[in-house]
């Protein structure tokens, strides 16, 4: 049974469509109010055990697949709480959240989405303490007791980089079996390469390629390629442009494949990306990229995620 454990943030949106965006100490009227689960993490495990449920006849072996979110959340008996898991799951948050008793809101984001340009602008809040390493390795420990998987898979959002670098460690130390991939996303955070550097599967995002100097996926790959591990693969989408991915050898070889035809949508993208790879065989490097491109590409045609697995027409 393949087991894969998202380490990242788990947020509460609240979004808010405007006509406009607002000028400074401006009153406005929101046409409309909507509230959602958002984070990376738990977006692409919701995108994930659709796929698993939708198509286990494409994919017999994904049929147990086996997802579990490692995040800080608040008290568990708050609602917010509550609100969360009624939009994952419960079996996806036991046994590896970590509970914050003594704090009763979920970490925010208060986004504003103008009909006139289509922008969104957001503003995060967290008050929520941080996981420490020391709560990482409990915890991963704690899984390894849980029933065997064929393979476990650790995907980390790349936040608080210094602290993220520990637990990779930790886990090519004890668990050195393991796949592990990153996301280098936030422009001008510091030690994301260092993340990447460590990583099997390192997912670059435009912003992060742009704030760089490249002007390509492609062009941001070849850049990264002598930074990685020998046997890396390494992913940048980019939106309209598509995404470039490198798969490369202990030979130094490199196998690249490109897709240009649709738009993608990050925590999308690597949800496809992690499904295609835990199946193994059943795709050609090619066709991973395309599976993964294609989902990403109908999720920016529409609100949230329900519903992405079913059109992809799987038998």
């Amino acid at each position: 049974m393949p087991r894969i454990v998202a380490v990242g943030a788990c947020y509460i949106d609240t979004i808010l469509t405007v006509p406009h965006y607002p000028g400074e100490d401006d009153k406005l009227r929101a046409s409309k109010i909507a509230h959602r689960r958002g984070g990376n993490c738990p977006n692409t495990l919701e995108v994930l055990r659709d796929l698993a449920r939708c198509h286990p006849n494409a994919f017999p072996n994904m049929e147990q697949l086996e997802l579990r979110l490692l995040a800080v959340l608040p008290a568990e008996g708050s609602p917010a709480t509550e609100f969360i898991r009624e939009s994952l799951c419960e079996r996806l948050l036991y046994p590896l959240c970590i509970f914050r008793e003594q704090v009763q809101e979920a970490a925010s984001s208060y986004i504003i989405k103008s009909q006139g340009t289509g922008s969104r602008t957001i503003v995060n809040y967290n008050g929520l303490p941080e996981m420490t390493v020391d709560e990482f390795i409990q915890k991963s420990r704690q899984i390894r007791t849980l029933a065997n998987a064929v393979s476990t898979w650790y995907h980390f959002e790349g936040r608080i980089p210094e602290v993220t670098i520990r637990c990779i460690q930790f886990l090519r130390s004890d668990f050195p079996q393991y796949k592990i991939s990153v996301e280098v996303e936030k422009p001008g955070r510091e030690g994301l390469t260092a993340l990447a550097a460590a990583a099997d599967l390192i997912f670059y995002s435009r912003s992060w390629a742009e704030n760089q100097g490249y002007h390509s996926g492609k062009e941001c790959l070849e850049a990264q390629l002598s930074k990685t591990r020998d046997d890396a693969m390494l992913c940048c989408t980019w939106g309209a442009g598509g995404a470039s991915a490198v798969l490369k050898s202990p030979h130094s070889t490199q196998a690249w494949a490109s897709v240009f035809s649709t738009i993608g949508a990050g925590d999308t993208f690597i949800a496809g990306m992690l499904y295609a790879l835990t199946i193994n065989d059943f795709m050609s490097f090619q066709q991973k990229l395309e599976f993964a491109n294609e989902l990403a590409g109908r999720k920016v045609v529409q609100e949230g995620f329900a519903g992405l697995a079913d059109q992809l027409h799987l038998t």
